[in-house]
């Protein structure tokens, strides 16, 4: 497609003339030469990606052009799935506290399950007109939609993703250049998945096939084959040099150390669930934004300080951001800056996984942590359930809070493994009008999960409040009203 595009042949004549030593040619000048990096948007790879932490996972789709499913907690049971174990290296009493709150979580998680199906059921009578498989089949969904509260960061999930090339190239140098092993290494297995043959699905039909053409024509057997058995490789020349990336790994160790030391005095202040935040100078924007990703601050009180300080220490925080930008590297995230509607979001884990999923729109990740405190489902305090939920969020919070004390280079990022989904966690979602209005439609609508729900319906009222005469305009479902738990 890149050569068609770079000819006067048709596209026939450059398929016929195409082979794999002129492709690699072409694009080692126009792609790695040149720059011309529109090229890997035309190479698509399909990947499967197992048995990854929900903590990785969240980091792999990262990415504002990214295509794929996860692994859904409302419609699997992840009593099998098991979890990820960090290196604790020689520190046997560390990895026993971590196994045994994963543990703990996991068998409360199979309880609450059990527990909610029944609660769920016997308030919820069954149609006459519902087969009583899928009538359990949705109340199991909805009572998963409960536990999934305890489900750790650590527990094993999957995902399949389908990411044009040049997607891939600046996904693996993120997470090659992040501070989990876990994530590193799945930046390793995906470049080396990436230049090595393609999974067929009919490689043994093919290969029985030509067994049959061996014993019946022997000469045209070879032939057969090249043919059918042929090992393709989607983007091995497109890779190569997909690598750690300097400029991240610099940029956030300066950024946090500025955040550190601008924000390092001041108390974590209490926020709502949704925040819409007024309009700032460009620079004043930047400068908050930047920080924000390394802190775990609301974002109006990052720019208060930002504010507060001088116009030439604000500018060297932005510099920050683009110092260690080498030739080939986009700007960061944080410059995608002066969207009409930015909203500070705190909301549970379990919510912002399903929130994340919105790619249109600037999304500025906080990193995990037990210090914003936990999510309750109403449903665990109607069923009886309180003191033992919060029993448990306190075990886990205390365990975090063991693992992150220790005196170990990874402490912290082995910690929030041990993190339940019912923590919560701060992101800034930036976006224009129609994408406000897409996300309040479709997550108010009373098949969703319950907490994000509640985020996209805040979000309405906020811009409502704000600007009155836009409101008609958002068809949302008003999350106050009763839900047919039996409605998908």
């Amino acid at each position: 497609m890149a050569k068609y595009s770079r000819s006067a042949l048709s596209m026939r004549e450059s398929l016929a003339e195409i082979n794999g030593q002129k492709a690699e040619k072409f694009l080692n000048t126009f792609y790695f030469q040149y720059g011309h990096r529109s090229i890997a948007d035309l190479a698509h790879l399909a990947f499967a990606i197992e048995r990854l932490s929900i903590l990785a996972a969240t980091v792999v789709v990262d990415e504002a052009r990214w295509d794929g499913q996860e692994r859904s907690t409302r419609y699997q049971d992840f009593q099998k799935s098991g979890y990820y174990v960090p290196d604790f290296g020689n520190d046997v009493e560390a990895r026993a506290l971590y196994r045994e709150t994963i543990e703990l979580l996991f068998a409360e998680y199979r309880h609450f399950s059990e527990e909610m199906f029944v609660y769920l059921r016997d308030r919820t009578p069954r149609p006459s007109e519902m087969k009583q498989e899928g009538y359990e089949r949705t109340l199991r969904a909805r009572a998963f939609d409960i536990s999934r509260y305890l489900l750790p960061l650590a527990t094993n999930t999957s995902l399949g993703q389908i990411v044009s090339a040049r997607t891939l190239e600046s996904q693996v140098s993120r997470l090659l250049s992040h501070t989990h092993p876990e994530v590193r290494r799945l930046g390793e297995l995906l470049k080396d998945a990436a230049r090595q043959p393609s999974y067929d699905v009919g490689h043994h039909a093919a290969c029985a096939f030509v067994e049959e053409i061996r014993r019946e024509t022997p000469s045209l057997a070879a032939r057969a084959g090249e043919l059918l058995l042929r090992e393709v490789r989607v983007a091995p020349t497109l890779m190569k040099y997909a690598d750690v990336s300097p400029y991240e790994i610099e940029t956030r160790r300066e950024l946090t150390a500025a955040a550190n030391e601008l924000l390092g005095g001041i108390a974590i202040q209490p926020a709502p669930l949704v925040d819409l935040l007024n309009d700032e100078p460009l620079e004043v924007e930047l400068g908050a934004t930047l920080l924000y990703q390394y802190s775990h601050h609301p974002y109006r009180a990052i720019r208060e300080a930002v504010e507060a300080l001088p116009e030439a220490r604000r500018r060297e925080i932005i510099d920050l951001g683009l110092r260690h930008r080498g030739r080939h590297d986009e700007v960061s995230r944080p410059f995608s800056a002066g969207q009409q509607f930015r909203f500070d979001i705190l909301m549970d884990i379990g919510g912002f996984r399903d929130m994340h999923r919105h790619r249109r729109c600037v999304q500025i990740v906080q990193d995990y942590t037990p210090v914003h405190g936990y999510e309750i489902p109403p449903e665990i305090h109607a069923a009886g359930l309180m003191i033992r939920y919060d029993s448990i969020m306190d075990a886990a919070h205390a365990a975090v809070g063991k693992l992150a004390a220790r005196q170990a280079e990874a402490a912290e990022a082995q910690s929030q493994y041990a993190i339940p989904l019912a923590f919560r966690k701060r992101t800034l979602f930036k976006m224009d009008l129609s994408e406000a209005i897409y996300i309040s439609e479709l997550r108010t609508g009373a098949a969703g999960h319950f907490s994000y729900r509640n985020v996209a319906y805040a979000m309405y009222e906020a811009v409502a409040q704000r600007y009155p005469a836009l409101a008609s305009y958002f068809r949302v479902t008003d999350v106050r009203e009763p839900v047919d738990l039996l409605k998908r």
